[in-house]
């Protein structure tokens, strides 16, 4: 017999539900769960009951059948990068799907269907031998289901919106097992939802994209000394505002890391950075970034030609590779005051790890011609997405750099415009998920009730049925 809330599931019961799966079933007394288990924030530690790796759509009708029957918590692993850990969950069923890779690029109609377990790299160099790319995030590890449900940012968003604004349509296993396809055409309300309503209706299989043509871009990080901060924030902040959409870039405060490829001289130094994408004519690029590298006196320019996987994928192991330990804490700004500049400088002077940052992501641009109630994703009239990221290698100092950011956040907060992008906050409360989605939020829970009333796909940042 198993432990908690599963104690009522003999052997017997479990070894029917594995014959029945072409993929595999993994228990805690399996050689391979810790591996099966461990997700990408190493400061999350969660121990299912039942893991099913799934190899196909009818494993996950499968899955939630039996999730549903034996009323067991789900949760749903896609790439397993979400920071608050709700790929996993104690005692309950983990459907996991991460075999589910399929990806099928069409040229000429310049779309991409996409399984619902493939990460971002892997879609990226699917699609960019044909000059194209879809607009995601910018760690290619990240998983396309977690990132695209809750709305998706990146360095494509100024030119071309968020990830949801291409999205075409979606398959998806409800929880009553139905197998569903949602688009603007058939079962739109649902299609509306999953446009950043995260996985409470569902679990999407997958997803048709509209690629945009990015192929080469020119892009990549410029770095300046922590104490030119001020103004290179000033200015970047005025520059993006007005900006032609072909160019972006996420500002940041950071530390180089020890042991880095990035010179020695530069180790452990505090700095601000903007990371570039320009995907304008590139033998234009350099005199668009001219004037650029003429601000202040920068320690590192790695700002180039580079093919658009290069850039997506520049700090998966330089910074962020998986086993870290993380604590995110995020909030939307329609514009950032001389307080929050004032805070800023403050906070990102003394970063208490060498992993510890602060990002702001600009989301004006194409994301703003999407109006709030068009998708569940309704911060449509604000300029920047920022996430503050507590990071350390060291699980002893896990506790220091959660209160920095903490601290930091609560500083901040009272100069946003009031929520978060959701794939950025850990589990905060349900007035936090509220703040979230604003006036779409009664709606989402219209949705909910009409296609989980039971709310069987809870372990996610919750929309609770009416």
């Amino acid at each position: 017999m198993m432990q908690g809330a599963v104690a009522t599931l003999d052997r017997e019961t479990v070894g029917r539900f594995a014959a029945g799966l072409q993929g595999e079933v993994i228990t805690p007394a399996d050689a391979g769960y810790d591996e099966a288990r461990a997700i990408y924030n190493a400061m999350i530690d969660k121990h299912p009951a039942l893991i099913a790796r799934c190899a196909n759509t009818a494993d996950v009708a499968a899955a939630v059948a039996f999730a549903r029957h034996n009323k067991l918590d789900v949760a749903i692993r896609g790439g397993g990068h979400n920071g608050a850990g709700l790929a996993m969950v104690d005692n309950g069923l983990v459907i996991d799907l991460s075999p589910v890779k399929a990806i099928h690029v069409d040229p000429a109609a310049r779309t991409v269907r996409v399984g619902g377990g493939c990460t971002w790299g892997e879609v990226d160099q699917a699609t960019n031998p044909y000059g194209l790319a879809v607009p995601s995030g910018i760690i290619s590890t990240t998983g396309v289901g977690g990132l695209t449900l809750g709305g998706g940012l990146g360095y494509l968003s100024r030119a071309y919106g968020l990830t949801i604004d291409n999205l075409l349509a979606v398959e998806m296993v409800l929880a009553d097992g139905r197998l569903v396809t949602a688009s603007e055409d058939e079962n739109a309300d649902l299609f509306w939802a999953v446009r950043g309503g995260g996985g409470n209706f569902g679990v999407v299989t997958s997803f048709l994209f509209q690629a945009q043509p990015v192929g080469t871009v020119y892009g990549g990080p410029i770095i300046w000394p922590i104490d030119q901060t001020e103004m290179i924030l000033r200015w970047y902040l005025d520059f993006i505002a007005d900006a032609p959409e072909n160019i972006s870039g996420w500002f940041g405060v950071h530390r180089v890391p020890t042991g880095s490829p990035l010179p020695a001289e530069l180790h452990s130094a505090h700095g601000c950075v903007i990371t570039w994408c320009y995907t304008g004519p590139l033998e234009e690029a350099e005199e668009v970034f001219r004037p650029i590298r003429a601000l202040g006196t920068p320690v590192l320019d790695l700002a180039g030609p580079l093919p658009f996987p290069q850039l997506q994928s520049m700090f998966d192991q330089i910074y962020y590779p998986p086993g870290l330990q993380w604590y995110w804490k995020a909030d939307f700004f329609k514009e950032v005051s001389d307080e929050a500049i004032a805070l800023h400088l403050q906070y990102g002077s003394n970063l208490p790890s060498e992993l510890c940052t602060m990002h702001l992501y600009p989301i004006n641009g194409a994301v703003q011609r999407v109006g709030r109630t068009a998708t569940a994703f309704s911060y449509r009239d604000v300029t920047f997405a920022q996430v503050i990221v507590g990071v350390t290698d060291d699980p002893a100092q896990a506790d220091r750099v959660t209160q920095w950011a903490r601290q930091y956040w609560a500083a901040l907060h009272p100069h946003s415009a009031g929520g978060a992008y959701v794939n950025m906050m850990m589990e905060e409360g349900q007035e936090r998920v509220e703040a979230a989605y604003r006036d779409n939020y009664r709606r989402l829970a219209a949705v909910k009730n009409k296609y989980d009333p039971n709310n069987l796909f809870h372990v996610n940042q919750n929309i609770r049925p009416e």
